[in-house]
């Protein structure tokens, strides 16, 4: 079937004159013809493009109209509807707990802290003890062997939490002091040797620098207490007795306080007191906000007993002060 043309149908033939032959009128109209097609195949083209387009701008406002108003005849949002909705999801929805958030926040800058004596210093010491009729089946600790087949034995556990990603760790002077070598294990269970790089006696902390890291290590975010409150939450985040990561939540119970060591050996002064369970082994672990920034770093509990258990009262040495002992600047 022959396609329609695209240009407008031509004029009329001209009456017949005298003189010369006219040119037959069906090739008159096919010169008129010809010549008038590209013109009025622009023209339509144009005008197509123009009906296109507009017909594309009338579809885009009627869905946002649509996404604005919705559909015709129905009424706009407004905040009761909001409100309602979001205690729809609050009813029916469970929102993770301030203490689960705060450990995901810093478990990967959680990091279990080994000290390491000689083997053979220990038994000494048992043997001494048993001597003066101690108990000489106390169990003995883990014992390993170094590179050079010297036999090592854990001499103390605690907790260290990195502030810095090339493997810089705080924690407790106590939980290291004394022992030959250091080793730490990281939250993917990377086993490394550490370094002693600096201390800070008065604040009773220690900075490590491990030799070896994760490749994805993560530090933990520090938070200046200058407006830490009583009764602000906290979780406290470490391996008491060697079992952890553990955590426990509770609040901020005072501020500035101080505490003296058992053998009342050293005073340690502005320290946050807080009411979340920690054990020996929580010892230079982070004491967290809910929002997953570290305030504190665990380093005592207070016990008027003979026995090594927490009774409420736990001390944390403010981060600014772990900070600077770290050789970083104050907040």
């Amino acid at each position: 079937m022959r396609r329609a043309p695209l240009y407008s149908p031509s004029s009329p033939p001209a009456p017949p004159t005298a003189g010369p032959a006219a040119p037959s009128a069906p090739a008159a109209t096919a010169s008129v013809a010809a010549m008038a097609t590209p013109a009025t195949s622009a023209k339509r083209h144009r005008s197509w493009l123009v009906s296109a387009t507009a017909a594309l701008l009338g579809a885009a406002l009627a869905v946002l109209l649509l996404l604005r108003f919705g559909p015709p005849g129905s009424r706009a949002l407004t905040q009761d509807d909001i409100d309602r909705a979001v205690l729809h999801t609050l009813n029916t929805k469970s929102l993770p707990a301030p203490a689960a958030k705060a450990f995901e926040a810093v478990r990967g800058s959680v990091v279990k802290v080994i000290g390491l004596s000689d083997a053979k210093d220990d038994v000494g010491k048992d043997n001494k003890e048993a001597g003066k009729g101690k108990d000489a089946k106390r169990a003995r600790p883990k014992v390993e062997r170094d590179g050079d087949e010297t036999e090592r034995e854990e001499r103390g556990i605690g907790t260290g939490v990195v502030i810095q990603d090339n493997g810089t760790i705080l924690t407790n002077l106590h939980v290291v002091f004394g022992a030959r070598r250091v080793k730490v294990i990281f939250a993917d269970g990377l086993e490394a040797d550490a370094d002693v790089i600096a201390l800070r006696p008065e604040h009773d902390l220690a900075v490590l620098r491990a030799r070896k890291i994760p490749d994805d290590l993560q530090a933990a975010t520090m938070r200046s207490t200058h407006d830490l409150r009583p009764g602000d939450r906290v979780t406290a985040i470490g391996f008491p007795f060697g079992i952890g990561p553990s955590v426990s939540h509770g609040v901020v119970s005072g501020l500035k306080r101080e505490f003296r060591s058992p053998e009342g050996q050293r005073i340690l002064t502005n320290l946050i007191q807080f009411d979340a369970a920690a054990n020996p082994g929580n010892s230079g672990g982070p004491l967290v906000t809910d929002d997953g920034e570290v305030v504190g770093i665990v380093t005592a509990i207070y016990n008027p007993t003979e026995e090594r258990f927490f009774v409420g009262i736990g001390f944390a040495v403010p981060i600014e002060n772990a900070a600077q002992a770290a050789g970083m600047p104050p907040f």
